[in-house]
């Protein structure tokens, strides 16, 4: 005899119902959206925004910079980063509903809102930080300072220097006249695939005609970007967004901005956060060292905050002669090592044993084998070098490296490496642009000569010393996992505006972000 069948309560999703909902009751203390909730209605001055609204007299009603800061804020913890999926929250999700008070805000209005307001974001992060001091975050014992280098809002294919953008306008020039000449040669169009041939060239015509008139307009209202330091040259230039620049990274050659953050280590609690448009870090530590110094300052938290022996650590790609000299003369008590302090410490002689050699026939992992600088014949007197196939290499130059260090550079002719069979274990590759010119590998050597010490020996005894082995220990784990919680949890990857205030601004806003995390987990806010 069959089994019956279980009897279970009916549903049907083709039905409306109508549900009430408490929006405070959405938000619950100890969670994100209460932090957020909390300090925008009872710890921060939002006045700083009302100088940019005119509609007190006529206009239609603004939104108000409390439900658009609650929204953004939110949708930034959660990893939503367009103005349009914000929106799209507004409408459907519960808790953007209660922080919006069930308002819904066009995408244009909350994008405008962040790219508008960069100086008062300033000021928010400012009010903000104020507030995790009072709740006791702030241990102002160490400061850990490291960069994020993310593309921005630019393609680098619109890079270059004033003379590489020259020949690019030419280019373009070339292929409108090419363009052109082939649609006047041919008689008017017989047959429709010929007809949809030419405007399909028409098409081509106009998108680079664009184009053009892009590069021209570029040459015409701006100067070329130079470098910085006392060989200064000229940099690459980018079309849609000068500020930003070309940077190097594990993950290739980016169009886009350092975002540095100073991170102090008892909470993780971000002190200061900037976004620079250039590769090199070493030029950012003093700007950043200032406005730290500054910021604390102004609002009473220390008045001479480096006087107080708060420790400053940073990682090789803040070192140069030039900052050791500043943190020597302002008596900074800072660590900042140089590229090879590794190389000094016993610790890490069988480092290469273990995880493998990078120079060395590695079947398992691809390594190839490469010619050490060593099988040179180099001599530094007559200022000479042979390498190991017997060619004589032309002497570049003789400059000093970020350490201090003379350096000589010589190169090979592309017509010597060419066919040499050890071209592929020899020494760096030239960049494209170089190798175009005719030029071959390169390799350069130290110049020893007797000198008196200088600031980078200075903190090399510093970071050597136990101490400071130590202290720099502690650097990766108070910065590194505020960029895994940031570029991870938070997914920004890129920035989507253009110019270093608006960039920065947004920079700011995902810190703050951060910050309030850690009030939400860490501090004594109301229930």
């Amino acid at each position: 005899m069959p089994k019956a069948k279980p009897r279970f309560r009916p549903y049907n999703y083709d039905q409306d119902a109508m549900v009430v909902i408490n929006y405070q009751n959405q938000l619950q203390p100890g969670t994100f959206e209460h932090a957020v909730h909390y300090l925008i209605e009872h710890k921060l001055d939002l006045s700083i925004f009302y100088p940019k609204y005119r509609n007190e007299d006529t206009g239609r009603l603004a939104y108000d910079p409390a439900i658009l800061l609650k929204i953004i804020l939110f949708a930034y913890s959660k990893g939503i980063k367009t103005s349009r999926e914000m929106q799209w929250c507004c409408e459907t999700n519960i808790t953007f509903k209660a922080l919006s008070c069930d308002t819904v805000p066009h995408f244009t209005t909350l994008a405008k809102f962040v790219s508008n307001h960069a100086d008062e974001i300033e000021d928010l992060f400012e009010q903000v930080l104020l507030v995790c001091h009072e709740q006791g975050l702030l241990g102002n014992e160490l400061f850990a300072i490291d960069g994020c280098k993310m593309p921005s809002n630019a393609a680098k294919e619109w890079s270059g220097t004033f003379k590489e953008l020259e020949e690019k306008r030419k280019k373009l020039r070339r292929l409108i006249r090419h363009h052109l000449k082939e649609h006047h040669e041919r008689d008017e169009a017989e047959t429709e695939a010929e007809l949809d041939r030419d405007i399909r060239r028409a098409k081509t015509v106009l998108s680079l005609d664009e184009s053009l008139n892009k590069v021209n307009r570029f040459l015409k209202t701006n100067r070329p970007r130079m470098g910085r330091g006392k060989r200064s040259k000229e940099v690459k230039s980018n079309i849609t967004d000068n500020e930003s620049a070309k940077m190097t990274t594990s993950k290739g050659t980016i169009q886009g901005y350092n975002g540095v953050a100073t991170v102090d280590r008892k909470h993780q609690i971000i002190i200061d956060a900037q976004a620079f448009g250039e590769g090199q870090e070493h030029h950012t530590l003093q700007p950043v060292l200032e406005t730290v110094e500054a910021r604390f300052k102004k609002l009473g938290i220390a008045e001479s905050i480096y006087q107080q022996g708060t420790v400053i650590t940073a990682d090789t790609g803040f070192a140069n002669e030039a900052n050791m000299k500043y943190l020597h003369e302002r008596q900074i008590n800072g660590y900042v090592p140089d590229n090879k302090f590794r190389s000094r410490d016993p610790k890490f002689n069988h480092q290469k044993d273990k995880y493998g050699k990078r120079h060395q026939n590695l079947p398992d992992t691809g390594w190839k084998e490469t010619i050490p600088a060593n099988e040179f014949q180099f001599d530094p007197v007559s200022l000479t070098c042979i390498c190991p196939t017997g060619e004589s290499l032309k002497y570049h130059a003789t400059r000093t490296d970020q350490n201090g260090q003379s350096r000589a550079y010589f190169q090979g002719r592309l017509l010597q490496c060419r066919h040499c069979p050890k071209k592929h274990q020899c020494m760096q590759n030239p960049e494209a642009a170089d190798h175009r010119k005719g030029k071959g590998r390169q390799v350069s050597f130290t110049i020893e000569s007797k000198r008196l010490p200088n600031y980078t020996d200075w903190m090399k005894h510093r970071v050597d010393s136990p101490k400071g082995k130590e202290i720099y220990s502690h650097r990766m784990s108070v910065v590194e996992p505020v960029f895994g919680n940031i570029g991870t949890n938070k997914r920004l990857n890129r920035f989507s505006l253009r110019g270093k205030k608006k960039v920065q601004g947004q920079w700011q806003l995902y810190c703050l972000v951060h910050n309030i995390e850690k009030l939400a987990n860490y501090g004594r806010l109301a229930v």
